[in-house]
């Protein structure tokens, strides 16, 4: 029964996402193309993230559906300009999640740890995409903390990492000392290009230990809002530089 009405209301779903396209439907969501509502898709996957750190359920199912939304929305207007619908997007994700997953539906042996099926998965999408390096798949519109972790993970999916956290603290040094040298030189070209790098080598370290670098600093972040807040109304006294660094060592 809960599949039959899961049917149900998910065809409701995009029977309501094809009125409101319709000529009697909605005129802001008729006027809406691809690009018009990417800024929506963004955000929407924003909230989303923000309500599962906040382990909030109903935060997480609402979200959720309007993720689902920017699905649905994006399925109609392919459909409508005769390129595809709901149906191929199903269809295509239930064919790609079969095929990279042969230890389950196809029973071939091998892919016993994790790291095997991630592995198998990185090389069937650039044999399917017919991609020339595993990395052409990363998007450059990606976060760059995010974007880095991901190249990281699909150079190591082929052999290429640290494999000890000795070598990348190690690298992590070297990379600073260049910073210094860089800061040194007076050149910003030269100083922004070696933090850039250091940064590349942080994320390397936070990848090793199964870290999300964007989550690590926006914890750092929230951490900063909290001790800031109980200092700024000194600030606006025009407190010394000794007094201020005095009183944040306060607020940990």
């Amino acid at each position: 029964m809960k599949s039959v009405k899961l049917n149900k209301n998910f065809l409701e779903l995009v029977k309501i996402m094809s009125i409101l396209r319709s000529k009697n439907g909605c005129p802001w969501d008729r006027k809406q193309t691809h690009k018009s509502i990417l800024p929506y898709l963004i955000e929407e996957a924003y909230e989303l993230i923000e309500a599962i750190n906040k382990n909030n359920i109903n935060e997480i199912k609402e979200e959720l559906g309007d993720l689902l939304l920017q699905v649905i929305f994006h399925s109609q207007i392919a459909k409508e300009k005769g390129k595809f619908d709901i149906d191929d997007v199903i269809k295509e994700l239930n064919r790609k999640l079969i095929v990279r997953h042969p230890h389950v539906f196809a029973g071939k042996k091998g892919l016993t740890k994790d790291w095997h099926v991630r592995e198998f998965w990185e090389k069937e999408k650039k044999k399917e995409k017919k991609r020339i390096s595993i990395l052409d798949g990363v998007p450059q519109l990606m976060p760059a903390l995010l974007r880095t972790r991901r190249l990281i993970s699909k150079a190591k999916s082929v052999g290429f990492a640290w494999k000890s956290e000795e070598g990348i603290i190690k690298k992590i040094k070297e990379e600073l000392k260049e910073v210094e040298d860089a800061i040194k030189q007076r050149k910003k070209v030269k100083i922004e290009e070696e933090i850039g790098d250091l940064f590349f080598v942080i994320v390397a370290l936070c990848y090793f230990y199964g870290i999300n670098p964007e989550e690590a600093l926006q914890n750092t972040n929230k951490k900063f809002i909290k001790r800031f807040k109980k200092i700024e109304k000194f600030l606006y006294k025009g407190i010394k530089e000794k007094e201020m660094l005095d009183l944040w060592g306060k607020t940990k």
